[in-house]
């Protein structure tokens, strides 16, 4: 009798400790989270810049670079060139993220895919056909970097989740306080450089006819062609 109820104490002590490993296991982090632009998420009152993107369990680091001359990058758009002066200072590992992805000539042939006048202009992830070209592992943001997301800046898109932007960007049209960091709770969206010349073709970006196509809102209804992005000096 006495083994019996050891042995009755012992499985209890066993399906205590196996539901409290139950309980205690976090849940996965694989959510996609999808653009449902203008409002992207739901759930926001306003809209913020998204991409769809799986959200990654640890971003990738990368390198921080010291600061060194500001580089300049031509966008050639199918509506004329804009120079952008990149922020090294301020924003080492987005700016050597974006770099990296000008130097494989990755956003030739992307589309300015989502307009909204009044707001910003994003693109550098899809082409024209709807399809979403593959990219790096994310980085980690640097948006409490003293840059605001002010009209005329370059800043990175992502999801809900602070560390997963990788190639998309966007060029704000006015100024969007509301996207810059305030905490950590808020840790809004990283500005890495602003426009230098070619505001004008922003502009003429921003004010395009916009429908929904490839399951996304404000599609402009004639694609505005990256046709290529490099390094001016």
């Amino acid at each position: 009798m006495q083994n019996t109820n050891i042995a009755i104490i012992l499985l209890g002590i066993i399906v205590i400790i196996l539901f409290g490993a139950v309980i205690l296991t976090p849940s996965p982090q694989g959510e996609v989270i999808v653009n449902e632009a203008p409002s992207q998420v739901a759930e926001e009152a306003t809209p913020s810049p998204e991409q769809t993107q799986e959200i990654p369990q640890t971003p990738s680091e990368v390198p921080q670079i010291p600061a060194q001359d500001s580089v300049i990058v031509v966008i050639e758009t199918s509506k004329g060139n804009i120079e952008v002066e990149l922020d090294s200072e301020h924003a080492p590992a987005t700016v050597e993220n974006f770099l990296v992805y000008v130097d494989e000539g990755f956003y030739s042939g992307t589309v300015f895919h989502r307009v909204i006048d009044g707001f910003m202009v994003q693109g550098g992830g899809f082409t024209a056909n709807g399809s979403e070209k593959a990219t790096h592992n994310p980085i980690k943001l640097e948006s409490n970097n003293g840059l605001k997301n002010t009209r005329g800046t370059i800043a990175m898109a992502r999801t809900n989740y602070p560390h997963s932007a990788t190639s998309q960007f966007f060029i704000n049209v006015v100024d969007n306080s509301f996207l810059d960091y305030s905490s950590a709770a808020n840790p809004g969206y990283a500005a890495f450089g602003r426009v230098i010349s070619g505001m004008d073709v922003v502009d003429q970006i921003k004010s395009v006819p916009v429908t929904t196509k490839h399951g996304m809102e404000n599609w402009p209804a004639e694609e505005v062609e990256i046709i290529k992005i490099y390094r001016k000096n």
